[in-house]
């Protein structure tokens, strides 16, 4: 039986990814085992999306190789490059990276282990460099019958609901990466979720590079961002969202990746309408300057967002927004910072990411004049990550007195509607708390991101460290 350890790096859409091959490799009756020492092959699925991401992938590729040389009993180990990295440079890395042994894409997910088998099944000469499987364009989409093994905890899950992006912005690689946008059917969606909902699930979060176009792409009218969503023209979010709802059960519906074009009123009114919609948004705007966001191209206005998250808020009472902005793109000025850091400290976001801008390679921002220096980028980052810790312990101390369902994620740790899995912050509870069960809670305290409600004299569980995009 061949033994397979995988690392899976990146983002929860390439986490689905992983789970897929894993489900995969399960059904060909191969082994899948945490320990890299002990298996015939390591994959390591990667992440491409920033700098930081490539280089992570990169270390953990060259990480994988160093060890597998160390071993004396593992020299025929074979050493796989998946995922967005192989899918982008698809070209370079077989020269760059020789000592991999194969480099399969987006849509070699599902054919992951007739690629291992005729691995193993086809020696490789001494100056044969590494086999690439790698197709052009990405336009596989996984269906409510995939093989799947899921690498979340039990109590939570995450369903990728389409795929590809049609934005344009001028700083994102990933349409090249993973292809045009292309939505799974709402009944395969609906499927995968009840069988989730029947496995114990308590909390299912709705992925794709942008949730809020799902289904507008099967329209035979193509939708102008600009042009306020109407579900009656074909399949749309909030179609999908109240046939979720309809499932028997007690679980949240969480909605991740949201680009702000398309938001409508409808859309507002079924969140509000639906009791398990979590009462959460996840809405990245990237800016908030007219002349940034039109140098972005996000296809919206200042205009237009603030009015949006007016309309938001005000139809869906108690919600929590969460946000992320760019800093020091090219061209970006001091006035359009300072434009910035009023909206987020008039806007006082629940829950708020900012990044340093990444200059990436096949994007048409990487070849704008105008760029700026690390140390512009730096400061800038700093200055609205300090604001926004200043709004972020506003925000929770609000918290404090009330009583509060919480999804308890391990022994003393839980998270409330407003905190999605690992990015945002996390619930302080009694140690003695049923993990994967909801319960509630009264909110005692606060430390800046996160909230306190443990017994008295009880401190609060070592746990990880928390992200940096609050």
């Amino acid at each position: 039986m061949i033994k397979v350890s995988l690392i899976s790096l990146g983002c929860a859409k390439n986490l689905v990814d992983s789970e897929i091959m894993v489900g995969h490799l399960h059904q060909a009756g191969m082994q899948v085992i945490p320990e890299a020492e002990k298996a015939d092959v390591v994959i390591v699925n990667t992440c491409s999306f920033i700098d930081s991401s490539k280089e992570e992938s990169i270390n953990a590729i060259l990480e994988a190789n160093q060890n597998r040389g160390m071993r004396k009993r593992r020299k025929e180990q074979k050493l796989i490059v998946a995922g967005c990295m192989s899918q982008r440079f698809s070209k370079d890395l077989p020269n760059a990276l020789p000592e991999v042994d194969a480099f399969i894409g987006l849509d070699q997910i599902t054919k992951v282990a007739p690629i291992i088998e005729g691995i193993f099944e086809k020696e490789r000469g001494k100056n044969e460099g590494p086999e690439s499987f790698v197709t052009p364009r990405s336009t596989y989409i996984p269906d409510y019958d995939t093989p799947r093994f899921r690498l979340t905890p039990r109590h939570f899950a995450y369903i990728k609901i389409a795929e590809g992006c049609n934005h344009p912005c001028t700083f994102c690689i990933i349409p090249q990466i993973r292809g045009r946008h292309r939505s799974r059917s709402v009944d395969s969606v609906v499927n995968e979720a009840r069988r989730l909902v029947a496995e114990g699930v308590k909390e299912i979060n709705l992925i794709s590079q942008d949730t809020t176009f799902f289904g507008m792409d099967t329209w035979e009218e193509r939708p102008n961002p600009r042009t306020p969503v109407d579900s009656s023209r074909g399949t749309a979010l909030t179609t999908l969202i109240r046939q979720l709802n309809a499932i028997e059960g007690n679980f949240w519906i969480r909605l991740l990746y949201t680009h702000p074009a398309h938001w409508s009123d409808e859309l507002i009114r079924t969140i509000a309408e639906c009791p398990k919609v979590a009462r959460y948004v996840d809405m990245p705007l990237q800016h908030i300057s007219d002349h940034m966001l039109g140098t972005m191209q996000r296809e919206t206005s200042s205009a237009y967002i603030r009015d949006l998250v007016k309309r938001i808020r005000a139809g869906i009472p108690g919600i929590a927004l969460r946000t992320t902005f760019i800093v020091g793109f090219p061209g970006e000025t001091e006035a359009d910072v300072e434009e910035l850091c009023g909206f987020i400290r008039d806007t006082k976001f629940e829950r708020l990411g900012v990044f340093r801008y990444s200059q990436e390679e096949g994007t048409r921002a990487a070849k704008m004049e105008s760029q700026l220096t690390s140390k512009t980028k730096e400061a800038r980052w700093h200055r609205t990550m300090a604001l926004q810790k200043e709004i972020a312990a506003e925000v929770s101390k609000r918290s404090v007195g009330r009583t509060l369902k919480v999804l308890v994620e391990e022994p003393g740790i839980a998270r409330g509607e407003a905190d999605a899995p690992d990015i945002d912050g996390r619930v302080y509870v009694s140690r003695d708390l049923p993990v994967g069960e909801f319960v509630e809670v009264k909110i005692t305290d606060y430390q800046d991101y996160d909230l306190l409600a443990l017994p008295e004299g009880q401190k609060p569980a070592k746990t990880k460290v928390a992200k940096q995009a609050q």
